[in-house]
């Protein structure tokens, strides 16, 4: 009898333990859920992941505009190394212009003055051949005038006589002074070298003698009268 319920409950044993296994408790679909086509599971996104992906977009992004910075940088550069070599370059032909206009400024004046040179040698050829004085001395006061005259058109610069003139130190250097009874103020009186001025400013001043009036005698003045009683 004994023996006949220890096999009853086995079999009892048997009997449940293939119902157990056809229906998987929750845990189990649960696992087979989160289970992937390929067998593994699947990672659960958290948020520190959608950070961390967001941040290193962030960071893409920026790697970016680092490289877009640094060719704007260079391409800044080469244009800041042109400017610089152009200007360098500007400056020297500058330089040389401002030489070469210092250098052949008179060039003008000089011509003017070739001209002159070349009377010169004609009156001297002509003395020459001729011998005679008064022809050469017209000929040398004839170049004279011409040359003032081109200056004073041409440049501007202008010779002016003094004798006769007020003293005025703007425009002359007394050399000499004596006493005259015939002035009442200073007064050149002889030119020993001629002034000139350039346009409206002296650039020699003429050497001259002046005259200055002279001292009253004593007792030249007359006794004023006196009122009779």
């Amino acid at each position: 009898m004994a023996e006949e319920l220890e096999i009853q409950e086995e079999g009892e044993d048997l009997s449940s333990s293939p119902n157990e296994a056809a229906e998987p408790t929750g845990e189990i679909k649960k696992q087979k859920a989160e289970t992937g086509k390929g067998g593994t599971k699947k990672p659960k996104e958290t948020k520190i992941n959608k950070e961390v992906k967001k941040l290193q977009s962030e960071i893409e992004g920026y790697a970016g505009q680092l490289v877009e910075a640094k060719k704007e940088i260079e391409d800044l550069k080469d244009q800041y190394l042109r400017k610089q070599a152009d200007f360098d370059n500007f400056r020297k032909r500058m330089f040389r212009e401002k030489e070469d206009s210092i250098k052949f400024a008179n060039t003008s004046l000089l011509n003017d003055i070739i001209g002159v040179i070349d009377d010169f040698e004609r009156a001297l050829q002509s003395s020459e051949e001729s011998k005679d004085f008064q022809a050469f001395h017209s000929g040398i006061e004839m170049i004279e005038k011409q040359m003032i005259n081109m200056l004073e058109t041409n440049w501007g610069l202008k010779r002016f006589d003094s004798a006769g003139e007020p003293f005025d130190p703007e425009k002359h250097e007394a050399l000499m002074m004596e006493e005259s009874a015939n002035v009442e103020t200073q007064t050149v009186t002889e030119d020993f070298m001629k002034g000139y001025q350039l346009h409206d400013r002296v650039i020699r001043h003429a050497k001259v003698k002046v005259a200055k009036p002279a001292p009253a005698a004593e007792g030249s003045e007359a006794a004023e009268p006196q009122s009779g009683e």
